[in-house]
């Protein structure tokens, strides 16, 4: 079985930072790097930004210690206060309100809670009412501090849930496992990062979303590498020929194993329970810490 990583020197220990783990699709096996990243530092905190889907908390079976409700506020209307005026209507830049007759309409699904509309209308007939839209959970792990967020069924807004979920600041290691994609949600996650992870598979349609996300964290300017996932020796690996055109470092490959499959689908950490991903994803992250310090080193930067 090929294990391979880039080579650094052995430490174990760390100063702050804040690694995001992302992918341009699901299924690639960011939440499984994510995760065994996280445990094998020796102090930790995993953050499962994926409020949309979380599955983070299927590995790590966390004791929960704490969760609150994260909330939005949202415009109400006083119809005997509104007199047709359309001036909130024809501000809002996303459509959130209509005037029907005399009734003016309110859709939730599609306001962003920019408050524009109760602060422009001149009869007060719109008041900000908060609205939950999920929950955000702390708890432990071992060495690792658990968060995950979890928005609530039917909601369309998940980037103020996954600001909720980032505003506290930490010590040591962070972990974002990020949404899939590389939309909004993504860059939300991944703007406090200081070094990015792609996951990458070895597909054509794995190569074109690699490329999204590439291009997402060039665009950000954040210091990243691509981890092949589910590599095979004697197979063609689109991933890999889009990672040296575009002169992308190589962090590290993971071959193609049923036995980490069969520890995944388990909801099993594979650096817990063998040796040698133990050793694995030790190096990954020491790789990682090296080559975040040079991203941030003026003197080594190209």
């Amino acid at each position: 079985m090929l294990l391979w990583v880039k080579s650094t020197p052995d430490s174990t220990m760390g100063t702050d930072l804040t690694v995001a783990v992302l992918s341009g699709k699901g299924g690639t096996g960011k939440t499984l790097v994510s995760v065994n990243l996280a445990a094998v530092a020796q102090k930790a905190t995993y953050v499962d930004c994926d409020v949309e889907e979380p599955n983070g908390h299927l590995f790590f079976k966390p004791t929960i210690l704490s969760s609150r409700v994260v909330t939005v506020p949202k415009p109400v209307v006083d119809q005997s206060l509104c007199d047709g005026c359309r001036i909130c209507t024809e501000a809002c830049a996303f459509n959130a309100l209509a005037l029907i007759g005399k009734q003016l309409l309110v859709f939730n699904e599609v306001c962003h809670s920019c408050g524009l509309c109760t602060t422009l209308c001149p009869k007060k007939a719109l008041t900000e009412v908060e609205q939950p839209l999920g929950v955000v959970r702390q708890g432990r792990h071992g060495t690792v501090s658990f968060e995950d967020g979890i928005l609530d069924i039917g909601q369309s807004e998940a980037v103020p849930l996954i600001k909720a979920l980032l505003k506290k600041k930490h010590k040591d290691l962070v972990v974002i496992d990020s949404p899939p994609g590389s939309g909004c949600l993504v860059t939300e996650a991944i703007l406090g990062a200081d070094y990015c992870l792609l996951v990458a598979e070895p597909t054509r349609f794995g190569a074109h979303n690699l490329a999204m996300v590439h291009e997402l964290v060039q665009i950000l300017g954040k210091p990243c590498a691509v981890l092949l996932n589910k590599n095979e020796e004697s197979a063609s690996n689109p991933s890999k020929e889009y990672a040296l055109a575009h002169n992308l470092s190589i962090a590290g490959t993971l071959p193609y194993d049923p036995k980490l499959a069969a520890l995944a689908s388990e909801g099993l950490i594979a650096s817990e329970e063998l040796g040698h991903y133990h050793a694995y994803f030790s190096n990954l992250l020491e790789t990682i810490r090296k080559e975040a310090a040079d991203a941030s080193d003026p003197h080594t930067q190209r």
